[in-house]
This record gives structure tokens, C-alpha cells and sequence, in this order.
């Protein structure tokens, strides 16, 4: 008798940048070319969970239903841009400790649940790369806090600030705002589509 292989549940929990990768063209489809290449296609299930407009909060009040419910092996935390954003947007964005505060709880509980959970830091508000915007100031102490809480819970990171950060000092030879990872200085791009999936897959691959 054949047995076919488990696969293992990969549930992305995010905002409208997630919302978009579960679409033709995102990063959650180009995962899945990443996962076809490497022969591991049957191995897993990739499953989008965003919603535009989210913040850290959202995230925390739609948990259950939108991760614990499903069965997920491994959640993947992506969020932060609107946290950030909406403080300078539209006034409504989420304070440093509130964050980090919402942050350990969906962690904590994740963990748990025996969930395995990868941290991502979150990209880009505007591509210029001097990067010396308020936006850019904030979403680097952000971003340091999602790096501190994966070593204070020896969780895995994916660093995309750093590697959109470092792709845009390469690459924006102009000082453009938009248009090299971005079409809108937020929403991914193809390019940065792929530059997010490579740089999950090369974290994701590990998790045993």
C-alpha cells in the first residue's frame, strides 16, 4: 500500500503585501517555482493569510481563525510596514512597546501550540537609498526589535530589510522612490516578489 507523504502546512500571516503574494506573480507563488525547482513541490502546502491594511493587532485578533484553525506546521510572521506607515499616513500607526507587546503574544502563543514560527522584518516605505527618511528611522528600530525577539526566542528570521535595504544600494542607481522593488514604495514588484521568496526559501529549506 502507498502512503503518501504529509505535507507540511506553511501559513503566511501578514497585510496587503501577503494578501498580494497568495496572487498570480507574488512571493508566495514564486515560493512555489522556488519549491518546484528544488523537487519539494508535494512537500509542502503554502497558504496566504493577509489582509490589507493590517497591523500587528489585526494580526493577534484574527490568529485563531486564520492559523490555529487551519493546522499550520510553520507560521510565517510578515508585518510592520502599516505599523510604521500609518503613523506618518494617517496617524493611526502602532507605538514601539504596543508592537512589541502584540508581537510576544501572537509568539508565545504560536509556540505554544507547538507551531515552529519564522519572524520577518518588513521591507520598504520609499526606495531612495539614503534612507533617512522618519519612515526609514522607524521601520529600523522595528525591525531591530523583530531581530531581538527571534534571538530571545531562538526563532528563525528573515531579514528583508536588510536584503531590500542592501538591493536597493545596489541597484537604485537614480535615488528613485519607487519602481526598483516596488511599484508604489510598498507593494512588491516582481523583482522585489523574488528577492522576498528567495530570501524565505533560503531560511524555510532549513526548518526540519
Amino acid at each position: 500500500m502507498n502512503y503518501r507523504k504529509r505535507r507540511k502546512k506553511i501559513v503566511f500571516f501578514g497585510d496587503s503585501i501577503t494578501e498580494q503574494g497568495a496572487r498570480p506573480g507574488g512571493y508566495i507563488k514564486q515560493l512555489q517555482y522556488l519549491l518546484h525547482d528544488a523537487a519539494v513541490e508535494e512537500d509542502y502546502e503554502l497558504v496566504g493569510a493577509g489582509v490589507g491594511g493590517d497591523k500587528i493587532y489585526d494580526l493577534y485578533l484574527r490568529l485563531e481563525e486564520d492559523v490555529l484553525a487551519k493546522g499550520a506546521d510553520i507560521i510565517v510572521i510578515f508585518i510592520g510596514v502599516n505599523d510604521v506607515g500609518h503613523k506618518f499616513s494617517i496617524l493611526t500607526g502602532t507605538d514601539i512597546k504596543r508592537f512589541e507587546a502584540f508581537y510576544i503574544a501572537i509568539i508565545e502563543k504560536l509556540l505554544s501550540a507547538k507551531i515552529k514560527v519564522v519572524l520577518c522584518t518588513p521591507l520598504l516605505i520609499g526606495e531612495n537609498p539614503a534612507f533617512n527618511r522618519p519612515e526609514d528611522k522607524e521601520l529600523d528600530l522595528y525591525s531591530d526589535l523583530i531581530r531581538s525577539l527571534a534571538t530571545q526566542y531562538d526563532l528563525a528570521l528573515v531579514d528583508l530589510r536588510k536584503a531590500a535595504t542592501s538591493y536597493n544600494i545596489a541597484h537604485n542607481i537614480e535615488n528613485v522612490d519607487a519602481g526598483i522593488l516596488t511599484f508604489d514604495k510598498v507593494h512588491l514588484n516582481p523583482k522585489g516578489n523574488a528577492l522576498v521568496a528567495a530570501e524565505m526559501w533560503e531560511v524555510l529549506k532549513e526548518i526540519k
